[in-house]
């Protein structure tokens, strides 16, 4: 459901989702709701009902924030930064996952960073090691 009043469960839905290519039919063939948008949900509802939905579950530590008011972007906005300064990480630095992860090397990811060198950003990625 798409922000129920009440609902089913305590779990949350954070909008991070990966589609194969069938998602392009699938979106084609979703009527407006009656706010006049394609809601993702009746997206992964059609995936649901094919049978080839997958749902995983988030880590503790893990952080969902709601951004959806000024105040609640505010609030976001000065966890990250606590985060960010107190474990010395950038949240959301896909270069860094990727370089962590094994998916690029030292040299990849300086070369990505050298682009970004005027920036605090890309001191951050030049100095991983």
């Amino acid at each position: 459901e798409e922000k129920p009043k009440k609902p089913k469960s305590n779990y949350a839905v954070p909008g991070i989702y990966f589609y194969d290519n069938s998602v392009v039919d699938i979106a084609e063939n979703i009527e407006p709701s009656h706010r006049g948008e394609l809601e993702i949900t009746d997206v992964n509802n059609a995936y649901l009902n094919q049978g080839k939905l997958s749902v995983s579950i988030l880590d503790k530590g893990t952080a969902w924030l709601d951004t959806g008011t000024f105040a609640s972007l505010m609030q976001a906005a000065q966890f990250v930064e606590v985060i960010e300064e107190r474990q010395g990480l950038k949240i959301g630095a896909i270069e860094e996952a990727a370089y962590e992860m094994g998916y690029i090397d030292k040299k990849q990811l300086e070369k990505l960073a050298q682009p970004l060198l005027k920036s605090g950003y890309g001191n951050h990625l030049m100095q991983l090691d």
